[in-house]
């Protein structure tokens, strides 16, 4: 299958921890105007990746802000590069697009250019939806990360700023960061201060929400796997060239 289904990329793909390995979104600099592979070890223009679980990756795309009526046909990450994205555009809004796809229970959306998942995530949860939110933030660290279910952001926090949190139940994660090392039991203490690389310690917090909500995408949605693309804001040039 090429729509990114169970079928398609297997039920259990690779996990979440490789996300830190993404570029992120590109900042909006003039002349800032085609999107790029965005893939491990760029600095392209991923800005973020929402995973939902209780809605199909159709729906996803409409609570992002989508027609369910313009999905391209299936393309890979490196077509992106093809499309007319206009990332940054004085006095409006920039272009945002996103390609959809399912793994392991979830649907998920990988966002490029100016989308749309961190200000509609509490509609992306309505209706008894879950939403996890994972942002790279290259050049405005940290990456950050949110859970949102039922219509109400529920817990978020930055990647090595886990004793700052905010929500409705900023604790909810605390036991998982607990059980993983990254907080001490009174979650506030670092797990590890400054004893590891600065990446393994984010790599055990995303393993940590991993684990919980049994999250894993496949590496190849950053590769050659093609998946239906949609417009989520502005007016970018969907056409292939």
């Amino acid at each position: 299958m090429t729509d990114g289904t169970h079928g398609g990329v297997g039920q259990d793909g690779d996990g979440i921890q490789w996300l830190l390995e993404i570029g992120g979104p590109s900042t909006g600099r003039p002349g800032t105007s085609r999107s790029s592979m965005g893939g491990p070890g760029t600095d392209g223009e991923v800005g973020g990746v929402v995973f939902a679980r209780g809605i199909t990756p159709a729906e996803l795309a409409h609570r992002m802000g989508a027609d369910p009526a313009t999905a391209t046909e299936p393309i890979s990450d490196t077509e992106i590069r093809d499309l007319d994205i206009d990332v940054y555009r004085p006095g409006d809004d920039g272009d945002g697009v996103i390609r959809v796809g399912a793994c392991a229970g979830w649907s998920f959306a990988i966002e490029y250019g100016d989308s749309t998942g961190g200000e509609l995530l509490t509609e992306i949860a309505r209706d008894g939806a879950e939403v996890v939110h994972f942002r790279p933030m290259p050049e405005r660290r940290p990456a950050l990360l949110d859970y949102a279910r039922d219509g109400a952001v529920l817990c978020g926090f930055g990647l090595g700023e886990e004793r700052w949190r905010w929500g409705q139940e900023p604790d909810l994660l605390v036991p998982d960061l607990v059980a993983a090392g990254v907080l001490e039991a009174d979650g506030v203490t670092s797990g590890d201060p400054g004893r590891e690389p600065d990446g393994a310690a984010r790599r055990r917090t995303l393993g940590a929400v991993e684990r919980r909500f049994g999250l894993s995408l496949p590496r190849d949605a950053f590769g050659g796997l093609r998946l239906p693309a949609y417009a989520v804001r502005g007016t970018p040039g969907m056409a292939l060239y």
